[in-house]
């Protein structure tokens, strides 16, 4: 197993009511040690064998049991959990549990979860034989795995609970953590090095005042997690932002405009995608004063020189490369925005761009939310809402789509 997948990633444990609920307790220990962050959620007939606040203790956070609760659904309810999960693990999932996945329904916390749930789903059934092989059990099975979203691991065979013998014993746990790191390093992307910039940068004028914008990084830090869950080895290159959750990511903490271009110019060239994200400060202070600069000594005017194009250089240095990496870049705007991104994608050099008005409420610096255009140099255009990690998604889809033949010419040669 390569434990290494699970790193950072976020992983919802789905137990049912089963005597194998016990098991569930060292699944949920066991992903925590290979470094996945572990949410639960609990069918009412589970916590017939196990009490939530073992799983509580375990993962580190509240179990989600009863949607109908205020204080649970109000504090991480069922579609908060479906939105920030990247793989739902159920375990046990009992024949009762299975026919329900498969209907659709959604009658306790687990259900309702899964049913919000886009990502890839693991199940770990635990029965008896009898019901393990009953022909209803085997539609039901044979339904949910021919739906790519669905893999199944287990059943073992010998003897179970009931002293019966035969299939229908809950894999081992190191199997379930197995599966589960080989579906989350299996995407897409798995294979593939990305490298984002994120947030802003700082050119300072002295020792306590700089030039800067308010970029927070949301939008570029969602489009790593996105990518990592699509299996890429991800490296953000950050501004200064603050403490952000930088788990399963490589994290590159710069300050300026300099120090992001020096970073970023280091490492394209052994890429697969670049992404652009940061909002770069335009021009610098020509001079920067050692000490704080005071009222009485300040200037009348402020000198300004340009800092370094960062998504310029990284395109003119990779350009003509046997094989480059992708580039995408992001404009934010405030009038003209589709016209002014157009020609920054010709301008630069670069295969995609991400434009959105940052007028707009809802869009732009310091949001959860986003309203986007997506253009591609061969003509593509995308227009995309929602959160900031939908969005980041919708965008990774797009790429994915079209990297190939972006990739595959050279900028400016297709319409």
């Amino acid at each position: 197993m390569d434990a290494s997948a699970l790193q950072g990633r976020r992983v919802v444990v789905g137990v049912g009511g089963g005597i194998a609920a016990y098991k569930a307790c060292e699944l949920v220990r066991e992903l925590g040690r290979a470094g996945a962050q572990v949410r639960v959620a609990m069918t009412e007939a589970a916590k017939q064998f196990v009490t939530p606040l073992t799983f509580q203790a375990l993962s580190g956070h509240p179990v989600l049991t009863d949607y109908f609760d205020p204080n649970q659904e109000g504090n991480f309810g069922h579609l908060d959990l479906a939105r920030w999960a990247e793989l739902f693990v159920v375990s046990p999932a009992t024949a009762d549990l299975l026919a329900r996945v498969r209907a659709g329904l959604a009658g306790d916390a687990v259900t309702t979860s899964l049913l919000a749930f886009r990502g890839p789903v693991l199940l770990a059934p635990a029965m008896n034989v009898a019901m393990w092989e009953n022909r209803l059990t085997q539609e039901n099975v044979a339904a949910l795995v021919a739906d790519p979203r669905f893999r199944l691991v287990g059943p073992g065979a010998g003897l179970l609970a009931c002293g019966d013998v035969g299939s229908g014993r809950l894999a081992e746990v190191k199997d379930i953590v197995a599966a589960a790191a080989a579906l989350l390093g299996s995407g897409p992307l798995a294979g593939k090095k990305v490298l984002l910039t994120a947030g802003p940068t700082r050119e300072f004028l002295d020792p306590v005042r700089f030039i800067s914008n308010p970029s927070t990084g949301k939008m570029g830090l969602a489009l790593a997690e996105a990518a990592r869950a699509l299996g890429a080895k991800v490296t953000v290159v950050l501004g200064p932002v603050g403490a952000v959750d930088r788990t399963g990511l490589e994290v590159v903490d710069v300050v300026s405009a300099e120090d992001m271009a020096r970073e970023v110019l280091a490492r394209v060239e052994t890429v697969d995608w670049f992404i652009a994200t940061a909002a770069v400060s335009d021009w610098r202070p020509e001079r920067r004063a050692p000490q704080k600069v005071k009222k009485g000594e300040a200037p009348e005017e402020l000198r300004l020189v340009r800092t370094p194009d960062v998504l310029a250089e990284a395109s003119r240095k990779v350009a003509g490369a046997k094989q480059r990496p992708l580039l995408v870049g992001f404009a934010a705007e405030t009038e003209k925005v589709l016209e002014h991104a157009r020609e920054k994608l010709e301008r630069k050099g670069l295969d995609a761009i991400v434009a959105n008005d940052v007028t707009v409420p809802g869009a732009g610096f310091g949001t959860d939310t986003n309203r986007v255009t997506v253009l591609t140099r061969t003509g593509v255009r995308k227009d995309l809402d929602g959160a900031k990690r939908e969005v980041a998604q919708g965008i990774l889809e797009l790429l994915l789509a079209h990297a190939p033949a972006l990739v595959g010419q050279e900028p400016g040669s297709a319409r």
